[in-house]
């Protein structure tokens, strides 16, 4: 075990637009104008009024959503640390994750005009210790229940250069890149990937543009703040950051291949001398395959560069998912994930310390060193009738899950550092409104 405070050993971590779960929307505000007396064409009434095309307030969408898990560890770790995890990073306790909260009017990418929206989301809960951006609602609550603004951006499809034309959002988002998600609501488990905490940004502040060049080919450019940052003390040094990339589709739809990369200076000048000299590249792909309207694989691999420390994690995951109805899904998840030099894999026991770790600041910070890990994770998607829930919530979901993890060094990364393999326990429920 190591501990050290953010300096020179600053462990990065890490993390695709989410989905909302909505209430009705608005009822129409302007006063629809009076019957004419001609025949309507398109219901054949007499007396009937034509349609009129929704108003842009109609459009408007309203979220809720809450997710509530326990992840158990049979051996007690006396820290109630289970290593390699983030969101799920306590054993042996009940998590408020999240809370989350949305209102968004999101434009339509096959729109053939222009056409704009926005998205707003907070959460608020256990998990918000990892996405918050840099200067933003840091030190607002001590506590490990926090609040963090995911999406607050503005949107607009653009009729320009292609067919398909341009998709924009400006402001703050979280990253395209990955498989998983900061949403619970749109991932197979209730545990997450190395990948996903260690490889991937979480959230960004920037530019980030979507063309549809053709209907096999999207592509990705943008301009940001840097990895979970944003403007002025948000952003832990002077560098500018970006997003590149495509998506092929082939199969008519069936197989999806999402190939992008982050790259930008992302150590703090606070702590690290030249931190603006030397990026790091965070570099994942996304291939999925649709065999059949019951059976999807997913394959993601991701290599993550840290120029400045001469730091290198790489990996990949296998997932599988079987429908057996419209009720239940099984879930498979086989992953590897080498980090090189022990810079990338970490544990934060405080509720400030990853924060404080990105902006360099002295804090807590748990490593096992140089090490091979791996993680076989086995569950399901339940998502039963209840009386009454399903006549108000608009999705309810729950997702036990078995995971097993070990080292395929001689690393003992596990309960306290003492085994090389750790069992786990989880289960969670996802309601949204």
């Amino acid at each position: 075990m190591h501990r050290s405070c953010l300096g020179r050993a600053t462990p990065w971590l890490v993390a695709f637009s989410m989905t909302t779960l909505c209430l009705p929307a608005f009822a129409q505000t302007q006063p629809a104008p009076a019957p004419s007396a001609t025949t309507n064409t398109e219901t054949g009434n007499p007396g009937a009024a034509p349609a009129q095309p929704p108003g842009w307030i109609d459009t408007l969408k309203f979220g809720a959503q809450f997710d509530v898990g326990a992840t158990v560890n049979p051996s007690s770790p006396s820290d109630n640390l289970n290593f390699g995890r983030l969101f799920d990073d306590k054993s042996n306790q009940v998590l408020l994750n999240q809370v989350l909260l949305s209102v968004a009017r999101l434009p339509d990418p096959k729109a053939t005009d222009y056409d704009f929206g926005f998205q707003i989301q907070a959460l608020y809960g256990s998990d918000a210790r990892y996405v918050q951006f840099l200067g933003e609602l840091n030190s607002t609550f001590a506590s490990r229940y926090q609040l963090a603004f995911i999406n607050a951006n503005l949107q607009a499809h653009l009729p320009w250069l292609t067919e398909g034309g341009i998709d924009v959002k400006v402001g703050q988002m979280p990253t395209p890149l990955g498989f998983e998600t900061i949403d619970p609501s749109t991932n197979p488990f209730y545990s997450h990937s190395y990948i996903f905490n260690f490889g991937l940004p979480f959230v960004s502040t920037g530019i980030l543009t979507t063309t549809h060049v053709t209907s096999m080919l999207d592509v990705y450019a943008g301009i940001d703040t840097g990895v979970n940052t944003t403007f002025g003390s948000g952003d832990n040094n002077g560098g500018v950051a970006g997003t590149a990339g495509v998506n092929l589709t082939f199969l008519d739809g069936n197989l999806t291949v999402l190939g992008l990369s982050h790259f930008g200076p992302e150590n703090p000048t606070f702590s690290v001398p030249k931190a603006n000299c030397c990026w790091r590249s965070l570099n994942d792909i996304v291939i999925t395959y649709k065999a059949s309207d019951k059976l999807t694989f997913v394959t993601e691999l991701n290599l993550v560069n840290d120029a400045r420390f001469k730091a290198n994690a790489f990996g990949g995951a296998q997932y599988v998912s079987y429908a057996l109805n419209d009720q239940v899904t099984l879930n498979g998840r086989a992953e590897i994930y080498r980090d090189d030099n022990g810079f990338f894999v970490a544990a934060f026991p405080g509720n400030h310390d990853f924060v404080n770790a990105q902006l360099g600041y002295p804090t807590s910070v748990v490593s096992a060193g140089p090490a091979t890990y791996s993680e076989f994770t086995l569950g399901l998607t339940y998502k039963p009738t209840v009386p009454y829930l399903s006549d108000h919530a608009s999705s309810f979901m729950i997702r036990p899950e078995v995971r097993y993890d070990r080292t395929l060094t001689t690393t003992h990364a596990y309960n306290d550092f003492r085994d090389r393999g750790q069992f786990t326990f989880a289960a969670d429920a996802v309601i949204g409104f």
